[in-house]
């Protein structure tokens, strides 16, 4: 059994910046890989970004690339999806989630075994 712990999260002016980090507990950090998903408001949740477990390997979304940076910390067990460059179309509610086996569809919900409560991200002016 995996808890994930969400945190970060804000308000903040479009252009402004905010990290979120993800904290697992009940299992080491290095076992599997981690992924950011977000939903906003009336819309189904939706990929942002993974990593996998060594952290080598990043994926993101087109709507994300080159704005946020996942990263992750196995030494400190914590995950982290800097955000830049905010825009009012990233409102959502971000959740981090861990994929135990990967199975070749990172960017769809179904590839995550855990997931955690989320975190309400508003960019707003």
């Amino acid at each position: 059994q995996v808890q994930l712990v969400e945190s970060g999260g804000g308000s903040v002016q479009p252009g402004g910046s905010l990290r979120l980090s993800c904290a697992p507990s009940g299992r080491a950090l290095t076992t599997y890989a981690m992924g950011w998903f977000r939903q906003a408001p009336g819309k189904e949740r939706e990929f942002v970004a993974r990593i996998s477990s060594s952290g080598l390997r990043t994926y993101y979304a087109d709507s994300v690339k080159g704005r946020f940076t996942i990263s992750r910390d196995n030494a400190k067990n914590m995950g982290y999806l800097q955000m830049n460059s905010l825009k009012p179309e990233d409102t959502a509610v971000y959740y981090c989630a861990c994929d135990l086996r990967y199975s070749g569809s990172y960017n769809l919900t179904d590839e995550y075994d855990y997931w955690g409560q989320g975190t309400q991200v508003t960019v707003s002016s």
